[in-house]
């Protein structure tokens, strides 16, 4: 039986930055869907999808795996990013999400839930249609900060190993 779970918890590293923008633009759609037609209900599965990709990475969630083995790969060859800042970007959407999801249905907070949803929609857009991930940038800082230790991500911490021409003598 933990074999079958084996490998179920956990997140890629590299992500192919590709089918992360696929994703986003699907949560862009459905925020926008929910919003537009008044249809709080489809803050279930965003909310969902973030908490299961936060949790398993695409394993669980629909879109993540419409994004990786659909999508993704007929938008051309993979651009491998860093994991963990993508993870973390996945968590402030459950922070999003989740808190729209509360205020809609736990304190009756409509126009709060609307805005909340509304933060994320511009945020998922961002990284969907702009390839610019602010839940990335907020990881960046907070390593920079201290908050975040550089052990988490090697990766972010050197850009050489990314990019071995940065290290390259001049």
């Amino acid at each position: 039986m933990a074999k079958r779970f084996e490998g179920l918890w956990g997140f890629p590293n590299p992500v192919n930055e590709l089918a992360a923008r696929v994703v986003a633009g699907c949560v862009v759609v459905m925020c926008v869907a929910a919003m537009a037609l008044d249809e709080p209900w489809l803050m279930v599965p965003i909310a969902y999808g973030f908490w299961a990709r936060v949790l398993t990475g695409p394993t669980l969630s629909p879109l993540g795996q419409f994004a990786t083995r659909v999508a993704a790969p007929r938008l051309g060859p993979p651009r491998p990013v860093p994991g963990p800042p993508k993870r973390f970007a996945q968590a402030m959407g459950v922070a999003f999400s989740s808190s729209a999801l509360v205020l809609w249905f736990g304190f009756g907070e409509h126009l709060a839930a609307w805005a909340v949803l509304g933060c994320l929609t511009v945020a998922a857009a961002l990284e969907s249609f702009a390839g610019y991930c602010l839940g990335c940038r907020v990881f960046a800082v907070l390593m920079r900060l201290g908050v975040i230790p550089e052990s988490i991500c090697q990766d972010c911490a050197d850009l050489s190993r990314r990019y071995p021409e940065l290290s390259a003598p001049r």
